[in-house]
């Protein structure tokens, strides 16, 4: 039995409680993420979240020999020791609903976290004690940034050797300009890390029981007292740059409540601080104050500003409010395919959705039946019969695709979508059995729609089908999960770089286009300059029109762009995307009789192949921000061979024994580098790596790359 509560001034949802159980308030809502750099501890933290919250019983390591983490189900995650794809679940703490999604940290999945971020009210960045702000902390930072997500900080692994909080809460200042203070000091470090010290209340949490469970709240230690006073001002001093109030009553040697205390902290969050908590989930410590954390000073649905735009004018902007009366609106921000059909993840933005409903895809304009609602546990479902504003559940049934918005009628409403970086590697694949080229088919289609980092396409020259990705580990997972779940065995051709051609000097170009085939024939004259342009942006293409006099008529002018952008696909140097280019129209002529669209178009399509070679075209190859982690004393021979691939150092720096060089390095140099780098480091070396920017590749090896080139077209010709 469905049970709805209607309290004056407050927002409540419903929930299939039979009855017994109490329907929480909106207010009381948290959807948060867990983000970090890979192996700091996120899936450990999270499984520690669902014990002390009552959603799992017996607590499994991310490596062992038990079942594995809950939230990694996949069987690669287990084996592997990492999470590759993101996990929901929903847990109860202290009268809060908690919607919780673990994400991946390695930067080749990172659509997984950003396509999180996109429908979170709050989250969870969790650092390493040790390690600190790392590369990916960097990136996880900007995806947050990016949609306005409200964050905790949570420094994990306080029992590891050199842990050092302090460090890491100055890190976060100095490396990604938050505004970052301790609201809890350590008791002890290393080895001997007993529990935290809550600045707020100013008592002391040490752990008991067999998984932490009973949380001792107690004196601070005596050697401990005068820290605590100091990073307690600290932290007010903090706060007092948001509340007047709060200033006035330091400087006139006041001190707070509690309550206060807790008000301003929620109010500091919201506006973008970052409140840093400590802990070590892997020995129970920490978690249950962090969970306190999340409720106190996280955002509730009520908490955030949604808008969606108005179909018909993008510029005008609908705000949405989560009230579960109001009409439908929700976003799919995750597919996933199974043997019971399509799973597509939702947020419910506004209004609720009923089992059976039916609603409108925004995208396509079609109505689509929600056969069944489900409540997800990271591979586990529960069936729901409805779900209401602030809600993130999964809906079976519907053929959505990342980012599409759904609502209650056609062009109601559209959500923006969701930032998709373009992969960075190719590889060819093929199946060694013939027979298994549909199986091969059907499972990069799937994978396709579900990750819009994934890209699959065949070369037209050699015929291969060709898959590209984010990095080698994203590849590899996928040609083994197309190995594992559909059985086909796959052949792996040598990874391809994706290059860019971009030219380095202006020309003007003086093109005409005749051809005289009886009949009319086809007539088209274009001048005007192509120049190189500066920009961020890897599909850069400017096109202006300057004609004047209707020297071409301006009915020609769209076809003389578009001819010139379908050429921009490949490139007259070696066939690699063009970017970077500008095009000025200046002048022209036409024939009353032979002039056409069609002309104009081939004109263009003409003069850029041969006005481009003029340029002074070169190749751009994709620059990786690496960063490797090794022991000191292996330091030389690491950098040694980083400047034998092309690598440029940005930083090194040595703690505690082990070195983090950070470098910029050639894509093209770094495949296989994760072997090279274990026999360096007997074993020892880690890396991690994303794409920085785009450079100009070294004359002689363009040469060699052009040349490999045209040895690979003449062996498909043939």
């Amino acid at each position: 039995m469905w049970s709805v509560c209607h309290i004056p001034g407050d927002q409540r949802f419903t929930c299939n409680c039979l009855g017994e159980k109490e329907v929480m308030s909106l207010a009381n809502t948290r959807n948060i993420g867990i983000s970090a750099h890979i192996d700091s501890g996120k899936t450990t933290l999270s499984e520690r979240i669902l014990y002390y919250t009552g959603r799992i019983h017996k607590i499994e390591d991310v490596r062992g020999d038990g079942d594995g983490a809950t939230m990694d189900h996949m069987d690669l995650e287990r084996e592997r020791g990492i999470t590759i794809t993101s996990a929901a679940t929903s847990v109860e703490w202290k009268g809060h609903k908690i919607n919780l999604i673990d994400t991946p940290g390695h930067v080749d999945f990172t659509v997984e976290v950003e396509r999180s971020l996109r429908v979170l009210d709050g989250a969870v960045l969790v650092l390493c004690s040790v390690g600190g702000v790392q590369s990916q902390s960097i990136t996880v930072d900007r995806q947050m940034k990016r949609y306005q997500v409200p964050r905790v900080a949570f420094v994990n692994k306080m029992d590891r050797t050199g842990a050092n909080p302090y460090k890491v809460c100055q890190q976060l200042r100095d490396k990604l300009q938050a505004d970052a203070f301790m609201m809890q000091i350590p008791i002890g470090a290393e080895d001997n890390f007993k529990g935290v010290v809550d600045l707020i209340k100013m008592v002391a949490y040490t752990h008991e029981g067999t998984e932490g469970e009973t949380v001792v709240e107690g004196p601070i230690p005596d050697d401990l007292k005068d820290e605590a006073e100091e990073k307690r001002m600290e932290m007010l001093e903090a706060l007092s740059m948001y509340d007047d109030t709060l200033m006035e009553m330091l400087l006139s040697e006041e001190l707070p409540t509690e309550e206060e205390i807790y008000k301003i902290a929620r109010q500091a969050v919201l506006n973008g601080a970052t409140p840093v908590y400590l802990g070590s989930a892997f020995k129970n410590k920490g978690v249950q104050p962090l969970l306190d954390a999340i409720n106190r000073f996280l955002p509730s649905p009520l908490d955030r500003e949604i808008h969606g735009r108005d179909p018909s004018d993008e510029s005008v902007r609908i705000p949405l409010t989560p009230d579960p009366k109001d009409k439908f609106v929700g976003m799919a921000f995750k597919i996933t395919d199974d043997q019971f059909g399509q799973l597509s993840f939702m947020r419910v933005y506004q209004g609720t959705i009923e089992k059976g409903g039916t609603y409108v895809n925004q995208r396509t304009g079609k109505s689509e039946r929600f056969s069944r609602i489900v409540r997800m546990h990271s591979d586990k479902r529960e069936e729901i019969d409805k779900a209401s504003a602030g809600d993130i559940i999964a809906v079976m049934g519907i053929d959505s695709a990342s980012g599409d918005t759904y609502c209650a009628e056609r062009d109601q409403c559209t959500l923006e979508s969701m930032f998709v970086p373009d992969p960075v590697i190719k590889v060819a694949v093929e199946p060694k059995n013939r027979g298994d080229a549909d199986k091969m088919s059907k499972a990069l289609l799937r994978f396709r729609k579900e990750d819009p980092t994934f890209r699959v396409f065949s070369d037209e020259e050699t015929g291969e089908i060709l898959i590209s990705g984010m990095g080698e580990l994203h590849l590899d997972v996928y040609v083994e999960r197309i190995r594992r779940e559909y059985g086909v065995d796959i052949q792996v051709g040598a990874p391809k770089v994706s290059y860019r051609e971009s030219p380095t000097r202006a020309v003007e170009f003086d093109y005409k286009h005749k051809k005289q085939s009886g009949g009319s024939g086809q007539y088209a004259h274009i001048k005007g300059t192509l120049s190189p342009i500066e920009s961020d942006s890897e599909d850069s293409f400017e096109f202006e029109d300057k004609v004047v006099g209707g020297r071409i008529p301006k009915q020609f002018i769209p076809a003389v762009e578009k001819g010139f952008r379908d050429s921009l696909s490949k490139g007259p140097v070696a066939e690699y995307p063009v970017v970077g280019t500008r095009i000025e129209l200046l002048d022209g002529s036409y024939h009353d009789v032979d002039s056409s669209e069609k002309s104009f178009y081939t004109a263009a399509q003409g003069c850029f192949r041969e006005y481009f070679k003029q340029a002074g075209p070169k190749l751009l190859e994709p620059i990786m921000k690496v960063e490797i982690e090794c022991p000191e004393s292996f330091q030389g021979s690491v950098v040694g061979d980083v400047t034998k691939r092309r690598g440029i150092m940005s930083a090194s720096d040595v703690d505690n024994g082990v070195c983090v060089i950070v470098a910029e390095v050639p894509l093209a140099e770094t495949f296989g580098y994760a072997t090279d780098l274990r026999s360096m480091t007997q074993g020892q070396g880690t890396f991690t790596m994303e794409l920085a920017t785009y450079n100009q590749v070294p004359s002689n090896i363009q040469e060699d790359i052009i040349e490999q080139k045209r040895k690979a077209q003449l062996v498909g010709a043939k």
